[in-house]
């Protein structure tokens, strides 16, 4: 996957790189697998602002994917690489042997005409799925369940994989992206392989313009709003945040704070915690 550079004949262009999109090989989704997404701008049901900064954005469909790979021991065929608009990786459609057809995570390296398959008796390569207790220790994994039959919910973004490190009884080690280590039951299932469209984190937006695009708006800095609506505002000229360390807007430590639940009841499934 390459970068495409521009010009500079404008101070955005200077900066701004997409990619080349060499992996995509069908540019139409398929219809039977698109369903509305309506926009909600970061309100709940009240119209409330739950989550700030959100809002425009161009028009999307949600693309239906397959994330369970429950259709055992049936060879589907993968028809195209797709891009998708609500995921940084990219999408392969498959169809299988009695026509029914489905989007999954595009792994690195799958192309048009590749057979895939899901089931105990699934080879290791790229694409395939299967429950854990089957995969040899050491192999690249994605889209790892959390619960049995439940679909992935661990490692679906571009270019990310985990490892399995270790089987032991009902549960394996896997080491995740993060560099957390954690216990997922073996009856769980994973797809092999990295996750594809690996150059994504290199790509430059160079201007306010794609951000928008994408559905987020512009954030302002606390330092330069009143006291009544930040922690760090007010002053004269460019005040230092006046507190012992930066806070969000609702008064909470911004870096470094722990958020999760002192006592949360999959602590136990966490062998080692991230970096």
């Amino acid at each position: 996957m390459g970068m495409k550079h521009f010009k500079a004949y404008t101070p955005s262009r200077r900066n701004m790189t997409v990619s080349t999109f060499e992996e995509i090989t069908k540019k139409t989704p398929e219809k039977s697998l698109l369903t509305k997404k309506k926009k909600n701008a970061g309100r709940n049901s009240y119209g409330r602002v739950t989550v700030r900064h959100q809002g425009g954005g161009n028009r999307q469909k949600y693309r239906i994917i397959d994330f369970k790979r429950q259709k055992d021991d049936v060879v589907a065929t993968v028809i195209g690489i797709e891009y998708d608009p609500n995921r940084s990786s990219n999408i392969a459609l498959i169809e299988y042997e009695d026509g029914e057809k489905a989007y999954i995570l595009a792994p690195l390296g799958l192309k048009d005409g590749d057979k895939v398959v899901s089931g105990e008796k699934a080879d290791i390569k790229p694409g395939n799925c299967m429950p854990i207790e089957n995969i040899p220790v050491g192999t690249m994994i994605h889209n790892i369940e959390l619960n049995p039959k439940q679909g992935g919910k661990l490692v679906r973004a571009a270019g990310q994989e985990a490892q399995l490190m270790a089987k032991e009884g009902k549960y394996a080690h896997i080491r995740l992206p993060s560099g957390e280590m954690r216990l997922v039951a073996v009856k769980c299932r994973a797809t092999i392989g990295t996750i594809g469209n690996t150059d994504h984190e290199n790509v430059k937006l160079g201007k306010a313009g794609r951000k928008r695009h994408m559905g987020i708006r512009p954030t302002v800095r606390g330092s330069v709003m009143n006291p009544v609506d930040h922690p760090h505002g007010g002053g004269e000229g460019r005040a230092p945040v006046g507190h012992a360390g930066p806070l969000t807007p609702w008064g909470k430590p911004a870096l470094g704070y722990k958020t999760r639940a002192k006592h949360k009841s999959s602590d136990k499934f966490i062998v080692k915690r991230r970096k």
